[in-house]
């Protein structure tokens, strides 16, 4: 078998191991791949030879289980349209986004910061935002909205859920940037972290609403969330929604 890449050298080595790579997350029902050998002269690269072993009877059901880290899930970015016409996309959350991240709750007024973390912060540390960023997408997701402008996102919303060590609970949280609020964003941010963990076969999604914030609350029951107040806790109300029913 010959493979031939007609870019610069370095495109076509890289080429290489991102086509092996995907190989590797997409298919795991391959056991074993051998490039071997691999001609390299000063233009391009050519794998000549492969061999590979496969095993589809013990390829897991649930697709990147055989992955200790899971790959980004591109197939979940998509654009959204405000009623005025303002185009955003909505994507999981990557590393890279860390500084958007910071620069998007720092500049939260105090009120939205304390609604959507649930207690009283003035910025955001190094530790919470590698936790914030650096998420494995398999037991949590975050999504963030963002609107463009020139070739720069901003970041104008986000919403995640972390799964409980049950393994059919999650939790989740949504904060939006105060100019943004009630354009139905959230909305659509909660639309996405419902429909993946109903894929991933989660059971529950819950979350703890001040009993104060009426939007919210009329946000979680317009999409399906049973709420109560808390009755130790009367400032806060709980919502739980039961999927895939």
């Amino acid at each position: 078998m010959e493979l031939y890449f007609p870019t610069s050298f370095g495109d076509s080595i890289l080429d290489i191991l991102l086509g092996f790579s995907e190989q590797v997350c997409e298919l795991p029902w391959v056991q074993e791949m051998d490039l071997n050998p691999i001609l390299v002269d000063e233009k391009k690269a050519m794998v000549l030879d492969a061999r590979v072993i496969l095993d589809p009877l013990n390829s897991p059901i649930q697709p990147y289980s055989h992955m200790a880290i899971h790959p980004y899930p591109s197939q979940f970015v998509r654009k959204w349209q405000l009623p005025d016409g303002t185009e955003i996309t909505i994507r999981p959350i990557r590393s890279e986004d860390a500084k958007n991240e910071k620069f998007f709750v720092d500049n939260l007024s105090p009120q939205s910061k304390y609604i959507g973390f649930m207690e009283a912060i003035q910025e955001i540390n190094q530790s919470m935002l590698v936790r914030f960023t650096q998420i494995d997408y398999d037991r949590k997701m975050a999504f963030i909205a963002a609107s463009e402008k020139g070739h720069e996102e901003k970041e104008i919303a986000v919403g995640r859920y972390v799964t409980y060590p049950d393994g059919e609970t999650c939790e989740f949280a949504i904060v939006g940037a105060d100019e943004w609020q009630g354009k139905g964003i959230g909305h659509q941010i909660m639309l996405d972290l419902i429909r993946v963990a109903t894929t991933k076969g989660l059971k529950i999604m819950v979350g703890d609403i001040f009993t104060e914030n009426n939007g919210r609350i009329a946000l979680a029951q317009g999409l399906g969330f049973e709420t109560k107040m808390d009755t130790e806790e009367p400032e806060v109300t709980a919502a739980a929604k039961v999927l895939n029913s």
